[in-house]
């Protein structure tokens, strides 16, 4: 897995690694180091495919290409199995920092299941104060080189099971100790938004932002739900709304569209997409439209005047960077330091944060670009 490799944008030569970003779709089990893994499961005795670390990165890439979430989600069951522990959790959160600090980022918001990290006896409780002791950890070692670093915990509930109630509760309970919003996550086709609409009414009642998977293994009503039940501000990954979108004809210079009600709701409010262009491809989100990056619906959404934005899903299953993620859209769809901007700037606008904070990430972006 590639960590840090530098990506310089075609002609002008400036380095993407080192322009300000936002990564607002990042998942904390999805993000582990090789090695990591090896030294966390030789400590509880959990037997993984290899005790390479190379190799293991390899492992993960090659069973994430399946061509099918619920494949692809497979992968998750050797890097939650080392995330039972505070140790283990702490220090995988930690190390997510650090990483994400490499890339370039500068405000993070890491997701993560708590539900899933309870096999060896932690609370709830337990868990997500693990989790920010890493990620305090990891800020102040970010800090320690000179650099700075902001990361929100997104807790998130799992759709195909029924402690959504219960998961929402502890993000209001935490949302003044790291955690910034709620979401839901897995597998998505035949668990709709609407099942956890209790979850979804309490966090309404408390204000707290809400992101929903929708779009990614479902088509529109999927999108629907997240929309109505959810009362989403911004859609996980979303990607499938271009199925709302007809192309009614095409000229050598114009394309002509006619948006359907889903996709003219979402564009008008300007709701934000947490696109994942690698993971997309890798989990059939975009088979509809092809199997290449250029096939994917990014450029057609972001012409469009769609609220775009580019995130790495699980940098392990795609071995693959946010720094990576931008160069490979601009060497598919040409997009230049304007085009990588805008997305930044997109991300900063739908952070869950307070205005005031928001518009000094708005600033920092504007500055590290300008300075480009």
């Amino acid at each position: 897995m590639t960590l840090i490799e530098e990506f310089l944008m075609p002609g002008g030569g400036t380095s993407i690694n080192t322009l300000p970003k936002v990564s607002l779709h990042d998942h904390l089990d999805g993000g582990l180091r090789p090695q990591s893994i090896i030294e966390l499961a030789d400590s509880i005795g959990f037997v993984l495919p290899t005790t390479d670390a190379d190799a293991l990165g390899e492992w993960f890439a090659d069973q994430s290409n399946a061509g099918s979430l619920v494949e692809y989600l497979k992968t998750f069951d050797v890097t939650t199995a080392v995330m039972q522990t505070r140790e283990g959790l702490s220090r995988v959160a930690r190390e997510f920092v650090e990483d994400l600090a490499d890339d370039g980022v500068i405000y993070g918001e890491i997701r993560w299941a708590p539900e899933q990290h309870l096999a060896r006896g932690l609370t709830l409780n337990e868990v997500v104060e693990a989790v920010q002791d890493g990620i305090e950890a990891g800020i102040e070692n970010v800090e320690k080189s000179g650099r700075s670093i902001r990361i929100g915990q997104l807790i998130t509930a799992m759709r195909h099971a029924n402690r959504s109630l219960e998961i929402a509760e502890l993000a209001v309970r935490y949302r003044f100790d790291g955690v910034v919003g709620f979401d839901i996550a897995g597998a998505e086709a035949g668990f709709p938004a609407g099942t956890h609409r209790a979850a979804f009414d309490l966090l309404a009642r408390e204000f707290m932002p809400v992101t929903v998977h929708a779009g990614e293994a479902d088509g529109l009503d999927s999108i629907r739900g997240a929309l109505f039940d959810g009362r989403a501000l911004r859609l996980g990954h979303g990607v499938r709304l271009a199925e709302d979108v007809t192309i009614e004809r095409q000229d050598d210079d114009n394309t002509f569209v006619t948006l359907g009600p889903v996709a003219q709701w979402v564009r008008d409010r300007e709701l934000t997409l947490e696109l994942s262009p690698s993971s997309n491809l890798q989990t059939g989100a975009v088979a509809a439209w092809g199997e290449e990056l250029f096939d994917h619906p990014f450029d057609l959404l972001y012409q469009l005047g769609f609220k775009v934005t580019v995130n790495t899903d699980n940098r392990l299953m795609s071995d693959t960077t946010l720094t990576q993620e931008l160069a490979l859209l601009s060497d598919a769809f040409g997009y230049d330091l304007g085009d990588l901007e805008t997305f930044q700037l997109n991300a900063a606008h739908a952070a869950f944060l307070p205005l005031e904070d928001r518009e000094e990430l708005v600033e920092a972006i504007e500055t590290g670009f300008g300075e480009a």
